[in-house]
């Protein structure tokens, strides 16, 4: 079977559900997607796009089985990706009082290796110690088998630790497994049941069912290849390997759904998903880059992202908070890099450009002349947008000048945060300081370098 050219006949969506994207930017990303699946030989990819904290576009693309067209309403393995909910279960059971990040293993599962000294934060964290029960990215012999999370401990968490809890960072699916066991004791139910109640069912994620579902004949294939050999379908594991650790199934739809809740800070309490987003420092203080079940990237725009591989599945979820946004994308294929390369393009396509220091100077600059004029009551409209212009009557401008010109030149034209895109215009916000006051102007541009202005609104600070 050729599964690029299927790839690319193969086309079915669930179509927009908000529509904040354009039919330029759609047909991008429809474009990327067939691309990478053209280029990498995996079958089926499907995508969720949030844009201003709601769903903007949801697709699927290729096929998810022999002769079966990808579907957006179908459920992928998020495998990793599903540490996220492991870790919420245990923040909310910490805020009903039935357990405390900083409790010792030992309350919960004395027979554990070292476990009077490891924390639950750390098993969280993967600052543990505990040996991974799986760093491969091939499935073992034992996988053949099902398993249990007892069957895992012995095994993995009984042996002495790979180094002393919280000295290093190192991945850990086995200490999810432990996790999800507390989880499981401090609940008084069994994992998915408690997950179903406190957090999919009320966000309606319909697509998440029970755990040992996973391996079900509804799901797409998992797919493979051994080097640049054909595409080939693989043998899944046998029940229970990833548990609490990855074993997690959802539409992309779904899981943007959840991230919909982690911009909006609702669900739980938003003091719980700051602390799953605060990384974690080791005991030389060093930062470890990771939260409790998310990385969170710094970069040129900050990020919460986590990625999943199970057999026969790749998955990328990406969070931008201060653009309101994220990215999905499920793939049935742990051969090749289509997941994160359709990611990464979707990002250049529906997130603002990252500015350099060049530009976000001259932007600046752009904005204290446009103040300055403000001041002396005047305004070139040649770059103002129609809607600006409908804004800055001669009232307006002779109440700026009434109210600027008397406060003098501004000791500080600072930028407040990072420049996002929203409604098509690139937001970006400074704060304007004098000896006794503050000003907050709040500036929309139109994307590019000779962008003309939107909004220019000059508010009182604190």
């Amino acid at each position: 079977m050729r599964f690029a050219a299927l790839c690319v006949a193969m086309i079915v969506s669930t179509g927009a559900i908000a529509a904040p994207l354009s039919p330029t930017q759609i047909a991008a990303i429809d474009a990327a997607a067939l691309k990478a699946l053209a280029t990498t030989g995996v079958p089926a990819v499907s995508i969720a796009v949030v844009r201003d904290g709601q769903i903007a576009y949801t697709h699927a693309y290729g096929v998810q089985k022999a002769g079966v067209a990808a579907r957006a309403d179908a459920r992928y393995k998020i495998a990793s990706i599903s540490k996220q909910f492991t870790a919420a279960a245990l923040l909310l059971l910490a805020e009903d009082g039935k357990l405390s990040l900083d409790d010792p293993v030992s309350k919960y599962l004395p027979d554990l290796t070292r476990a009077k000294e490891v924390k639950l934060r750390q098993l969280l964290s993967h600052t543990s110690g505990y040996r991974d029960f799986w760093p491969q990215d091939f499935s073992f012999a034992d996988m053949e088998r099902p398993t249990t999370p007892g069957h895992i401990l012995d095994k993995w968490a009984r042996v002495p630790l790979d180094f002393d809890p919280g000295t290093r960072w190192q991945y850990s699916n086995t200490g999810y497994v432990v996790a999800g066991m507390i989880a499981e004791k401090a609940a008084g139910e069994p994992l998915m049941a408690y997950l179903k109640r406190k957090i999919f069912d009320p966000l309606g994620m319909k697509s998440v069912r029970d755990l040992d579902e996973t391996n079900g004949p509804a799901f797409p294939h998992g797919y493979g290849r051994y080097a640049l050999g054909p595409v080939r379908q693989v043998t899944p594991p046998a029940d229970g390997w990833l548990w609490a650790a990855g074993e997690l199934s959802m539409t992309a739809e779904d899981l943007a759904k959840w991230d919909i809740a982690r911009l909006d800070r609702t669900l739980i309490p938003a003091e719980d998903w700051t602390t799953q987003e605060t990384t974690i420092k080791l005991n030389d203080g060093k930062d470890s880059g990771y939260g409790l079940g998310v990385f969170v990237r710094d970069g040129e725009r900050k990020a919460i992202t986590h990625g999943g591989e199970a057999v026969g599945f790749l998955s990328t979820n990406n969070v931008f908070p201060a653009e309101r946004a994220a990215i999905v994308v499920l793939t049935n294929s742990w051969s090749g890099d289509a997941h994160s390369r359709i990611a990464r393009d979707i990002a250049k396509i529906v997130l603002p450009p990252v500015q350099s220091d060049a530009t976000s100077q001259a932007q600046a600059a752009r904005a204290r002349s446009v103040f300055e004029a403000l001041r002396a009551g005047k305004l070139d409209r040649s770059q103002l947008t129609e809607n600006a212009n409908y804004y800055f009557t001669q009232q307006a401008i002779a109440d700026y000048q009434f109210s600027l010109a008397p406060l003098g030149n501004p000791i500080a034209f600072e930028p407040a945060g990072k420049p996002i895109l929203r409604g098509g215009f690139v937001i970006q916000g400074y704060t304007i300081k004098y000896p006794s006051r503050t000003l907050e102007l709040s500036t929309f541009y139109e994307p590019g370098s000779n962008g003309r202005i939107e909004q220019f609104l000059v508010t009182p600070g604190e």
